[in-house]
């Protein structure tokens, strides 16, 4: 490839230095610094790839993109990939199940656990997620699954005072 030699205005000097010492994306600074490299120092390629331990075909293609997009082609492009399974609808859905209690859905179970909630939902909505997932989203949510506190009741009004009177004194 023929060597690149970009000549930076003042205002896009500034631009990229703001953007070297602001960004968290590392790549991002790794490309700004590509640039600064070749504009303000006048580097060539070689001496850029030791400094930022890239190949030559990588900084040419950086320096390529910002040639013909400026800062924006530093930028990194959406990549493809499987599409989410967990959609917003899916989990407003999850949600709305979560906070209703199983027996008024028709189950035969009085608390939910993260495999319930999974088997319900695949009955429902046809999606398998994980466990893990759910329990991510819903955790997001504020919704959390611990174990299940028994107490033990009884019909009888003065039961609890009955409870308590049976009780023996703590030791202190």
């Amino acid at each position: 490839m023929k060597p690149i030699k970009l000549k930076l205005k003042e205002e896009e000097l500034k631009a990229l230095e703001q953007l070297y010492h602001q960004t968290k994306d590392v790549r991002l600074r790794t490309r700004a610094q590509i640039i600064l490299l070749n504009g303000e120092q006048g580097m060539v390629t070689p001496s850029i790839c030791c400094i930022v331990r890239m190949n030559e075909v990588s900084v040419q293609r950086i320096l390529h993109r910002y040639q013909a997009q400026g800062i924006e082609g530093l930028k990194d492009e959406p990549r493809g990939g499987r599409p989410r399974k967990m959609t917003a609808e899916y989990l407003e859905k999850l949600i709305a199940t979560v906070r209703r209690r199983p027996r008024a859905l028709g189950l035969n179970y009085s608390i939910w656990t993260l495999d319930y909630v999974r088997d319900y939902m695949v009955k429902q909505t046809g999606i398998l997620l994980s466990r893990e997932t759910i329990r991510r989203h819903l955790y997001k949510q504020g919704i959390t699954f611990s174990r299940p506190q028994h107490k033990i009741s009884s019909p009888d009004p003065d039961y609890e005072v009955k409870k308590k009177r049976s009780k023996k004194p703590g030791k202190s």
